[in-house]
C-alpha cells in the first residue's frame, strides 16, 4: 500500500456481478462526474427521487436499464475522518481523486463501535455528531457521482468489531460467554445488533431529510466485514446468523441490495473440488462456507476478498498468479451456477509492498490478471463484474474498459472525457 497526502484507499472493481476491489493511494486530480448523478449546487438537501436505484437482475446489476459496471475503492475510514473539522476535507479529497480515475463505487464503515469518534457508544446509545459525519459522507458520495458500500459490522476488533458487543453483554450481565463469537449466538447480542441496524437504516440525513433505506447514493448494505465463526466449524452457527440478520435488514428496506461480507473461504458443505479451490487446507474451518452463505434469499450478490500474500505465505509471484486465476474464475463459476444466477463481487485485493523481494511490476502484474478476468467476465454478461503513474495507468483504462461496455466506445470517451481521452 503506498501512501499519498496520509490518505488510502483500496480499491473495488468489476461488472455488475463481480467488484474487485483493493486498497491504493490518492491519485490524480482530475475532476470526473457522472451525469444524472449530481445534484446542482446548493441542492444538497432535494429529496433523492430522481437518483435512480442500482437493482440486481440475476448475475447482473443494472442502472435505469443498462448493465452496471462498478469499478471502485476501499476507504474504510471516511466517517471517522469526517467527524473532525480539520480532517474533513480528506473526505472530498479521496471522493475526488478516486472519480479522477474514473471509479463508481466506494465501500466504507458505517460503525464504529465504543472505540474513538464512536458511533454507537453503548448498545441503542449514538453520538449524533459521528451520525451527523456519516451524512457528509453520503452527501459527498452522491456529489461526486459515486455509490457506497456500507459495512455495518467488523469481525476484527478495529472499531470495535465483534468483541465491543460481547463486552457490553459482558459487562450489562446479560452475555452467555466471553467469547468473540457469542456475538452470532447470543440473543441479546443479536439483539443489540438488530437495534443499531434499524437505527442506522431508519436514520434522516440531516443534510438531505432523506433516510438511508430511501436513498440511492448507497448501493449496498453489507452484513459483516470477514465474518469467520471458528468456535462452530460446521458453519451452521454463521448461517443462522446471516439468515436471520438478512432476514432483519430485508425487512426493514428491501430496495437496497445486500451482501455478507465473507473472504470466500468454501466450508464443510462445498463440494471436493471447491474445497481444494482454499489456499490451504485449515481455510475449511472457519465457520464459513461461501456457497452456503451466498445462496440465502435475502443475498443479492456474493462477496470475495483475496489476498495472496497472506494466505500463501512461501508461493512465488508466478504461484500466486495461479491462485488468483484459479480463485477468483471458481467464485465467477459459482454465481453463474452454484448460486443461480448472482453476482460475485470482488470487494477486497490486494498484493503487500512488505513482502521481501517486492517489485513494483509483481503488483502491477497482480492487479492487470485480476482485471483481465473481470473484464472478460463483463463482457459474457457471466457472474463476475463488478500509487504510481503505472497502477493509475491500470486503474484507468479498467474504468475506462468498463464504461464502454456500459455505454459504447465513443459514448464511453464522450462522458469520461478527462479519463479516458
Amino acid at each position: 500500500m503506498a501512501a499519498c497526502n496520509g490518505l488510502f484507499v483500496y480499491h473495488i472493481l468489476g461488472l455488475a456481478s463481480l467488484l474487485a476491489v483493493f486498497y491504493f493511494s490518492l491519485l490524480g486530480e482530475v475532476d470526473f462526474r457522472f451525469p444524472g448523478l449530481l445534484p446542482s449546487p446548493g441542492a444538497s438537501r432535494s429529496h433523492d427521487a430522481s437518483l435512480p436505484f442500482v437493482e440486481r437482475r440475476g448475475a447482473q446489476l443494472f442502472l435505469e436499464g443498462r448493465p452496471f459496471y462498478i469499478n471502485g475503492w476501499n476507504s474504510y475510514w471516511l466517517m471517522d475522518q469526517a467527524v473532525e473539522p480539520a480532517s474533513r476535507h480528506r473526505v472530498s479529497d479521496m471522493f475526488r481523486a478516486a472519480t479522477g480515475m474514473g471509479l463508481t463505487v466506494c465501500r466504507t464503515w458505517a460503525f464504529n463501535d465504543g472505540a474513538y469518534n464512536a458511533l454507537q457508544l453503548s448498545p441503542g446509545h449514538f453520538d449524533e455528531r459521528v451520525f451527523k459525519a456519516l451524512d457528509m459522507v453520503v452527501v459527498e458520495a452522491r456529489r461526486h457521482g459515486v455509490r457506497l458500500i456500507l459495512s455495518l459490522a467488523n469481525n476484527l476488533e478495529a472499531y470495535g468489531g465483534k468483541t465491543q458487543y460481547v463486552r457490553w453483554a459482558w459487562d450489562e450481565g446479560v452475555g452467555l460467554t466471553a467469547s468473540n463469537d457469542s456475538f452470532f449466538f447470543d440473543p441479546a447480542i443479536r439483539d443489540y445488533f438488530k437495534v443499531y441496524l434499524k437505527a442506522l437504516l431508519t436514520r434522516t440525513n440531516h443534510l438531505t431529510g432523506v433516510q438511508y433505506k430511501d436513498d440511492p447514493t448507497i448501493l449496498a448494505w453489507e452484513l459483516m466485514n470477514e465474518p469467520r465463526c471458528i468456535t462452530d466449524p460446521s458453519g451452521n452457527t454463521l448461517q443462522r446468523w446471516i439468515e436471520e440478520m438478512a432476514g432483519y435488514v430485508k425487512s426493514i428496506d428491501r430496495r437496497h441490495l445486500l451482501t455478507v461480507g465473507t473472504e470466500g473461504f468454501y466450508g464443510p458443505t462445498s463440494p471436493p473440488e471447491k474445497l481444494s479451490v482454499n489456499p490451504g487446507h485449515w481455510f475449511n474451518n472457519y465457520g464459513l462456507d461461501f456457497i452456503r452463505n451466498s445462496k440465502i434469499s435475502d443475498i443479492d450478490f456474493a462477496s470475495v476478498h483475496l489476498y495472496p500474500d497472506t494466505w500463501l505465505l512461501d508461493a512465488n509471484l508466478e504461484e500466486k498468479l495461479k491462485f488468483v486465476t484459479k480463485w477468483v474464475s471458481s467464485h465467477f463459476e459459482d454465481g453463474d451456477t452454484e448460486l443461480g444466477g448472482k453476482p460475485v463481487v470482488l470487494t477486497e485485493f490486494g498484493l503487500s509492498h512488505l513482502v521481501k523481494g517486492f517489485e513494483q511490476s509483481q503488483r502491477d502484474a497482480f492487479y492487470k490478471s485480476v482485471y483481465d478476468i473481470v473484464h472478460e467476465s463483463a463482457k459474457r454478461g457471466g457472474a463476475g463484474a463488478g500509487e504510481t503513474p503505472t497502477m493509475q495507468k491500470l486503474l484507468t483504462e479498467q474504468s475506462c474498459r468498463l464504461a464502454a461496455l456500459r455505454h459504447g466506445e465513443q459514448e464511453a470517451k464522450r462522458i469520461l472525457k478527462a479519463v479516458c481521452g
